[in-house]
């Protein structure tokens, strides 16, 4: 039986992987860096050192990492201070929990500002309990230690805990922390890995629910 609920925040709560991939260009532009093309799919669900490693792989050692960062984000916080669109089923999942008394946390790899500005943009605040930022962990994902953590808070264990994530990084974090891990896909295909390590693949988030209430997953 399922006794808490982790969710991911970009491209699995709300519609923004493909916002986040246009805050590189100008981010970039202001400290006289090229855009690389294949940058927004290696640092999408990095946070703290691993996403630095990734902006060093792409413009050597030297780089200014954490300026790069800093103009990224705050591209990010000037356009999330408005309501972005929320994912299929996400308003119905979250309300049947809360109906269910099943406990929510977030846990993303944004920074916990991103993070509250967009449940309070989209009235979602009161499900969840417990926020986690990918700045608040020693190690980002694919480590789990975001997810354990999430779940102490909720006072649940790993194997009675749903994880719901939409990133390659994150479907691994969960399953390597023992979670039962359901990948809702968005930007990211499919591989055979992820068929591998997920407890499911389901389309969006009304599938999740449907599943959930058939009794299907856990």
């Amino acid at each position: 039986m399922i006794k808490g609920v982790i969710f991911d925040l970009d491209g699995l709560m709300f519609d923004t992987e493909p916002m986040w991939t246009t805050f590189w260009r100008p981010a970039l532009a202001s400290l006289g860096l090229p855009y690389r093309e294949e940058l927004p799919d290696a640092f999408r669900g990095t946070a703290g050192e691993s996403s630095r490693e990734v902006l060093r792989s792409f413009y050597g050692e030297q780089v200014d990492a954490d300026a790069i960062m800093d103009r990224f984000f705050g591209c990010a916080k000037e356009a999330f201070a408005q309501p972005v669109p929320k994912k299929p089923g996400l308003d119905e999942l979250t309300a049947w929990l809360y109906e269910e008394k099943i406990p929510m946390a977030v846990a993303s790899s944004s920074e916990r500002e991103v993070i509250e500005r967009h449940l309070l943009n989209a009235h979602l605040e009161q499900y969840f309990p417990v926020i986690l930022s990918g700045h608040e962990v020693a190690c980002s994902k694919p480590d789990p230690e975001i997810f354990l953590r999430a779940a102490r808070e909720l006072h649940v264990k790993p194997k009675e805990c749903l994880v719901l994530e939409d990133s390659h990084n994150g479907v691994r974090a969960g399953y390597r922390g023992g979670f039962l891990t359901v990948m809702v896909p968005d930007l990211l295909p499919v591989t055979d890995e992820m068929r591998g390590i997920a407890s499911a693949i389901c389309g969006d988030l009304h599938e999740v629910l449907k599943l959930m209430k058939a009794g299907k997953l856990g």
